[in-house]
């Protein structure tokens, strides 16, 4: 009875459920948004990295390496607090930009790596055949690359919801600084921490559970052809 009433003080009373939702609400947004617009980006620098053009393969080269090689924190603080400064932006969309940065320079490396491991010589076959370099890729390459590329991919996206507990230092209410704030306000930082421990693991096994929906779709599409 007396874990469940400290429980209640903790995560209930004065609707602190209700901010904890909203930080949720404010780590999900940053994290979906910056998968999709990291992984965009992290594919076009992909494509200049693979290419034929020296200077872009160059510049592709150097923003993958000084990116991966960079703490995602200072990122963060470089863009708010120096490019960004009085540009008007709010934090959470400065917060988005650099985590689809850092994101798309380790993406661009797995869709390089995948693509890397895919069996080129049915690419040529199909070229034989007279598919064009964009069917051959759609139909021949693409769909190795999604096979190969998915374990690390999600991987990615669970680092990048990890990542996105340092927004509190430009003033973001994610979940982190509610747990923060709530643990300092009950002064039971124990189980308040324990506690959005815990939320970011259901978070991190729901997108685990995802693509393991999308991996058991494809192998029953499998079995039917």
């Amino acid at each position: 009875m007396e874990n469940l009433n400290l429980i209640h003080k903790v995560f209930i009373e004065n609707d602190s459920y209700v901010y904890i939702l909203k930080g949720i609400g404010v780590t999900i947004e940053i994290t979906l948004l910056s998968v999709v617009f990291g992984t965009i980006l992290g594919g076009i620098v992909c494509f200049f990295r693979m290419g034929q053009n020296k200077f872009l393969k160059c510049v592709a080269s150097a923003y993958i390496a000084i990116l991966r090689g960079s703490p995602v924190l200072m990122l963060l603080m470089l863009l708010f607090y120096g490019v960004f400064a009085k540009s008007g932006f709010a934090p959470v969309t400065v917060a988005i930009f650099a985590f689809s940065m850092h994101a798309s320079a380790h993406i661009a490396e797995i869709f390089r790596s995948a693509i890397s491991a895919t069996d080129y010589g049915q690419v040529e076959a199909a070229r034989t055949l007279g598919f064009s370099k964009t069917e051959a890729f759609r139909l021949i390459t693409l769909p190795q690359l999604t096979r190969i590329a998915r374990p690390v991919y999600q991987s990615a996206i669970i680092n990048l919801l990890q990542w996105t507990s340092v927004v509190g230092y430009i003033s973001i209410t994610d979940l982190t600084r509610v747990i923060y704030n709530t643990a300092s306000r009950t002064m039971q930082p124990f189980i308040t921490i324990f506690g959005g421990m815990i939320i970011y693991l259901l978070i991190s096994y729901i997108i685990y559970g995802i693509f393991a929906y999308i991996e058991r779709n494809e192998e029953r599409e499998g079995e039917t052809l």
